[in-house]
């Protein structure tokens, strides 16, 4: 049987995913709804 405890005591996240984490949070992303906002405003004009 799998001891979760002493699994997750030796479990540490890949730096990658923290990397990516901090840039995809940082950013001002635009999202669907945004975009179509903008796109629907412009073909109104």
């Amino acid at each position: 049987m799998i001891d979760f405890e002493n699994e997750l005591k030796k479990f540490h996240p890949s730096p990658d995913i923290s990397d990516v984490e901090d840039v995809v949070n940082n950013q001002d992303l635009v999202d669907m709804v945004d975009f179509i906002v903008k796109t629907v405003s412009e073909a109104e004009e």
